[in-house]
């Protein structure tokens, strides 16, 4: 088996988005394998599913340890998710075929395009929540089963086309449908229920489709590791000055999959870096505000046992 160092590097920086956020395997890794390496948008989702499979157990069990999962949630996610990413992948290899390399790229293009709203949609619900963060673990009784079912199904079969989704979209929806749950929860209950969703695609894509040992090692050897490493920091702090950088990499992947010239790329791009700057300023002045005021009101705390110390 070839390894090629440079996807073992891609690997390393797409399995710690993994890790950290919940998604990004397939909103990452198959337009990097099509735009940067040239391969077939077919054999690079089948890669990433195979991919995906590996990985997805080693993020998810750091958040079984914590006892950061909704088990009532991952089992109809996955009652949903496991036959339709089985139908997804046969549709991709049999119907519209892998040697389709153009079908395959406007399908890839679009549903980054989704990826990249769903992840911004996500952004703009949270900042503008006044509640306080939600931290404790939502009670299972909450879980709504056909609603859940029909996320996962149709999840499922997006990954199984795309091998996009299963962090990216579900995830989104599952904040959309689920407001009491916590941010540890939701990624790790996104992690544990991807793993038999693309344990289905990758069972698709092995009887339909082709497997390419060298690109899979390749990323694997990079990614185990950065993998176990975010789902360590995703579990114990904030991830949201990454998801604004994912936007913006999705949108211009899905244009580059898309057909768009270089001259729009190029804009787009120096775009993207010119928002990201405003957003990540923005981003800094809140939290120095917010710390201001925590100190300010510790300050306070302590002086007042001293005034009434005084007074008496």
């Amino acid at each position: 088996m070839y390894l090629d160092l440079y996807k073992t590097l891609a690997g390393v920086i797409v399995g710690f988005v993994i890790g950290l956020t919940g998604m990004g395997g397939g909103a990452l890794m198959t337009p990097v394998l099509v735009l940067m390496f040239g391969i077939n948008p077919g054999t690079a989702v089948s890669a990433d599913v195979v991919t995906s499979l590996v990985l997805k157990p080693f993020g998810g069990s750091v958040h079984v340890r914590r006892r950061t999962v909704n088990w009532r949630l991952v089992k109809w996610l996955m009652i949903g998710s496991v036959p339709s990413a089985f139908l997804g992948a046969y549709l991709l290899d049999e119907v519209i075929g892998t040697s389709n390399q153009h079908t395959v790229k406007q399908i890839l293009g679009w549903v980054l395009i989704f990826a990249a709203g769903a992840i911004l949609a996500k952004l703009v619900l949270q900042a503008r929540r006044k509640d306080a963060p939600v931290t404790k673990m939502m009670d299972a009784a909450l879980v709504r089963p056909g609603p859940t079912l029909v996320v996962g199904a149709l999840g499922g079969l997006i990954v199984g086309m795309t091998s996009v989704g299963s962090g990216s979209l579900i995830i989104v929806m599952l904040m959309l449908m689920y407001p009491k749950l916590s941010s540890k929860e939701m990624v790790g209950t996104d992690l544990v229920q991807a793993i038999p969703l693309v344990g289905a695609a990758a069972v698709g894509h092995y009887l339909f489709g082709s497997l390419d040992v060298s690109i899979i090692g390749s990323v694997l050897l990079g990614a185990i590791p950065a993998v176990m490493v975010g789902a360590h920091f995703s579990s114990k702090s904030a991830d949201h000055y990454i998801r604004p950088v994912l936007v913006a990499v999705l949108t211009i992947s899905s244009l580059g999959l898309l057909g768009v010239s270089n001259g729009w790329l190029l804009t787009t791009a120096i775009a993207a870096l010119v928002i990201l700057g405003a957003v990540f300023a923005r981003m800094y002045r809140n939290e120095q505000r917010l710390r201001a005021r925590a100190i300010a009101e510790l300050l306070e705390q302590r002086q007042r046992p001293a005034d009434a110390s005084l007074g008496a």
